[in-house]
């Protein structure tokens, strides 16, 4: 049950975007809004949850991590019901959507990252790579489900969406409470000072594979989201489909990428090597698949090469959560992991706004952009990551509690 609250915590971060993406059409239509304002809508959202997450991230190493997650699944519900009031009932609606939206995004930045820096906090060894595979899985659960009950909620009215946030937020805030018992720190947490100087060291020592770590979760959620955005475009315009229908085919990738962060995450354990050749391999497979899609219009054979993308997503995803993960001791781990998630944040925020501009310009030179933007960052995972011999584990965690002590940087 602690595995299952510390999972429906990131589900209700994927929801805010996920469930969304099969009405932006509809929502375009109804409020007379431009592709630029409809994407806003992602935008926004992820935004204020990247510039919210580290602040949060630090309040909870300083506090506890439940003190931040609670509060912040409260907000992003009453975010949920202004956005719903607002279509429903406001003449102006789209501005108060939008606040809405970014009510949401500041109680995002209480999620994901906090699920990450729990599981490493409650958990060790490989036994916390295989929670980590989990709550990747269950992020990309939620992707797999959020475009179907998006639809089926809008077919009560297109705006239902909004008022089932505060719902599902409930049930995984009473799961935190009754379910996930944090360990009580046996010191007092450092000055602000103190832990500015600890955050220094770590990014002095760790920082050059840290940030090509970051760029390449970023880079994973950058190109799913704006893949997500246009496959909903190009199903409603040039298909005709919409609905459930569309709602379960833009499923489909998503499946293939949450199946293999689960068979990732329970595999690899604390086998570094592992998890560098599985982030690499995994970028050269979305970079082959986007290169190939160029040549694919019709929608069988685009979905059967676009898997192949997803698979990719999910062997790199679980692998660089792991690395972030346990790359520093429980004192820092808020932050580390919530400065990841805002670089994740940005990358979802910035992917629908950018492919709809690719979209404007060029089918083709969307994809080879794409294609070749994951190549680069796979090439700097494979450049910045070096693995050395590792010691016994019973020494390596004498040392102390993180996963990095036999890691060699260029």
């Amino acid at each position: 049950m602690t595995i299952a609250a510390i999972g429906s915590i990131p589900l209700i971060l994927v929801l805010g975007n996920s469930m969304l993406i099969p009405i932006l059409p509809k929502m375009k239509s109804e409020l007379d809004l431009s592709q630029f304002q409809t994407s806003l809508i992602i935008t926004v959202f992820s935004i204020s949850a990247a510039i919210m997450i580290p602040i949060l991230g630090y309040f909870s190493d300083r506090f506890t991590r439940k003190a931040v997650i609670i509060p912040a699944l409260i907000l992003y519900g009453c975010g949920g019901i202004l956005a719903g009031a607002s279509a429903a009932w406001f003449s102006n609606a789209y501005t108060w959507i939008l606040a809405g939206r970014i009510m949401q995004g500041i109680g995002a930045a209480g999620t994901t990252s906090m699920a990450m820096a729990l599981t490493g906090d409650l958990f060790k060894g490989g036994e916390q790579s295989k929670v980590l595979g989990l709550v990747e899985a269950s992020n990309g659960f939620g992707k797999v489900v959020s475009p179907i009950i998006g639809s089926l909620l809008a077919l009560l009215f297109w705006y239902a969406a909004f008022f089932a946030f505060p719902i599902f937020c409930l049930i995984s805030i009473l799961l935190t409470i009754f379910f996930i018992k944090e360990k009580k720190k046996k010191k007092e947490p450092p000055s602000f000072g103190e832990y500015v100087k600890s955050l220094v060291s770590v990014f002095k020592t760790e920082g050059r594979w840290l940030f090509v770590a970051y760029l390449a979760g970023a880079t994973c959620l950058f190109t799913l989201f704006g893949i997500l955005f246009y496959i909903s475009d190009i199903l409603e315009k040039d298909y005709k489909i919409d609905g459930v229908l569309k709602g379960s085919i833009l499923a489909i990738p998503l499946l293939f990428m949450t199946t293999t962060s689960y068979f990732t995450g329970s595999k690899i354990g604390k086998n570094m090597k592992l998890m560098k050749k599985l982030i690499v391999l995994g970028l050269l497979l979305m970079t082959v698949s986007f290169g190939v899609l160029v040549f694919f219009t019709k929608l069988v054979p685009f979905f059967a090469i676009l898997v192949i993308s997803s698979v990719g997503t999910g062997l790199a995803l679980p692998c660089i959560n792991s690395f972030i993960t346990g790359s520093v001791s429980m004192e820092q781990r808020g932050f580390v992991t919530s400065l990841y998630g805002s670089v994740r944040f940005l990358g979802v925020a910035v992917g629908p706004p950018i492919y709809g501009a690719l979209m404007e310009w060029s089918r083709s030179g969307m994809f080879l952009s794409t294609a070749g933007l994951t190549l680069l960052v796979g090439l700097l995972c494979l450049a910045f990551i070096h693995v050395g011999k590792k010691e016994s584990s019973k020494d390596t965690e004498k040392e102390k509690d993180t996963l990095f002590e036999k890691l060699q940087f260029t």
